[in-house]
């Protein structure tokens, strides 16, 4: 079976929204006791981020030029991150229950986003009906072989001792599903099918490793692509893994944490902070130069070839790392290198929410505070603007989105490539370097245009120069290729 991801995700820009913190309509009841919207997060409170909050801050989306979005659980759970679930077939009504995830899916569409749900699939919460019926019914619960159980009664809430059901990380609270029953492996699929079918456009799928049930995500993609063939599947792994995408009988792609460890040890180089990335499954050091970005580069192709890099998920952070430009020790310049490594390359952008405006903080909660709405002052303007060109980029130039990719040339913290096809040639130049660097570009065709960042072009010498921490993106002259 080839890999042919879905057409659109080649063209889309995601972002990332954690649904509880990302913005809060007057439309959705809420509990009188929440977090206060604009004080750092904890583990476990509420702020009250809802869906019908999404659908308000559309247009914003919109601007800043984003065409898809990944939303994080949205089913009825006991945890602000929704990983915990209770329901697969509710929306939690604190996010404003299925009537607003109806409306989102219209109010997207209608805008040409894309709505990519966040699919937990391994193990649920403990209010999940099947488990709080064995809970209540021990031995006697029709539901027993769900899970797998190892011991009467069973202990889901002493925390002096461990659980005796299998567990996700041994942690009570997520009771992991037993997948090799027929009976849960089904209601898993029709779960994958109701929401397709309601209007969603694909599925994150949680930790995907864990399930090793022979077949099953081999079934998961034949049923959700008989609803939609066109459905995003992508799965949360975050090694090298060629075997879930390139033969296309699995995922469309991966989150690209790959491509996120290479872009940030180069962009940001020595700026990463240890004690910030140290929590995280993350390798940012030792920092590369423009060699071994190259080299990284080339690893990755050669893992993910044609096809199956365009299906990928490119990111810099997510809600499972602390924030981006706390990584890099809060360097803008190293955040916009590493944003124009992102957007130029091959796969899908994906932004996490509140990283275009300067958010920070380290590992859970703090990588998880609530947008700054009512606070536009605190905004960082300059990542704002960087973020917004780099998708108008993109749009405007599908060489960036469907193009071969080509290096140009590699040199102390100078990096540069050429993305080649559907009609056009741009040369990206990344000068991670604190001083000024050349690069030769390609001229046979007359010179290049700059289109976006700085640099200037000397042509007497035929090479772009470009200052140092800077990057600039040229339109190359027909006839021009790369070398």
């Amino acid at each position: 079976m080839s890999h042919t991801p879905p057409s659109w995700v080649a063209d889309a820009v995601f972002y990332q929204i954690f649904p509880d913190r990302f913005a809060r309509s007057a439309r959705v009841p809420k509990p009188a006791r929440l977090e206060a919207w604009d004080v750092p997060p904890t583990r476990h409170g509420y702020k009250g981020g809802d869906l019908l909050g999404v659908v308000e801050r559309l247009g914003w989306l919109a601007d800043l030029g984003i065409t898809g979005l990944y939303l994080n659980p949205i089913f009825q759970s006991a945890s602000n991150h929704r990983y915990h679930a209770y329901d697969y077939l509710s929306v939690d009504p604190l996010l404003g229950g299925n009537a607003a995830f109806d409306t989102l899916i219209r109010a997207a569409h209608e805008r040409g986003m894309r709505v990519v749900l966040d699919g937990v699939f391994n193990h649920t919460g403990r209010g999940f009906f099947p488990f709080h019926d064995v809970l209540e019914n021990g031995a006697d619960s029709p539901y027993l072989d769900w899970f797998t159980i190892h011991g009467m009664p069973v202990n889901a809430y002493d925390l002096s001792r461990p659980p005796d059901y299998e567990a996700w990380w041994r942690l009570h609270a997520l009771p992991k599903l037993n997948t090799g029953n027929p009976e849960v492996r089904e209601y898993l699929m029709r779960v994958a099918e109701h929401w397709i079918q309601r209007g969603a456009d694909g599925w994150r799928l949680d930790v995907p490793e864990e399930i090793t049930t022979p077949g099953f995500w081999e079934e998961f993609r034949s049923r959700v692509k008989a609803v939609n063939p066109e459905a995003y599947l992508v799965g949360e792994i975050w090694h090298p893994a060629p075997e879930w995408t390139v033969s296309g009988e699995r995922f469309d792609g991966v989150m690209n944490y790959v491509l996120t460890e290479a872009v940030l040890r180069f962009a940001a180089g020595e700026r990463i902070d240890p004690a910030v990335v140290a929590p995280v499954n993350l390798t940012l050091q030792p920092p590369f130069g423009a060699a071994g970005y190259r080299e990284a580069v080339d690893r990755l192709l050669a893992t993910y070839p044609g096809e199956a890099q365009r299906g990928n998920l490119n990111l810099l952070g997510s809600h499972d790392t602390p924030r981006v430009l706390s990584m890099v020790g809060e360097d803008r310049d190293a955040v916009i290198l590493a944003a124009v490594l992102l957007f130029t390359f091959t796969g899908a952008p994906c932004i996490y929410y509140g990283d275009e405006v300067g958010l920070t903080g380290h590992h859970d909660p703090g990588g998880r505070g609530a947008f700054p709405w009512e606070r536009p002052e605190t905004w960082d303007r300059v990542l704002l603007e960087g973020f917004r060109s780099l998708a108008a980029l993109r749009k405007n130039h599908p060489a960036l989105r469907r193009g071969g990719y080509r290096h140009l040339g590699a040199a102390g913290d100078c990096y540069g490539f050429v993305r080649e096809g559907e009609g056009e040639a741009l040369a990206v130049v990344v000068n991670a370097g604190s001083t000024p660097a050349r690069m030769a570009l390609p001229a046979s065709g007359g010179a290049p245009v700059r289109l976006w960042g700085g640099g200037e072009w000397v042509g007497g010498e035929a090479q772009a120069e470009v200052p140092g921490r800077s990057a600039g993106v040229w339109r190359l002259g027909e006839g021009s290729t790369a070398t």
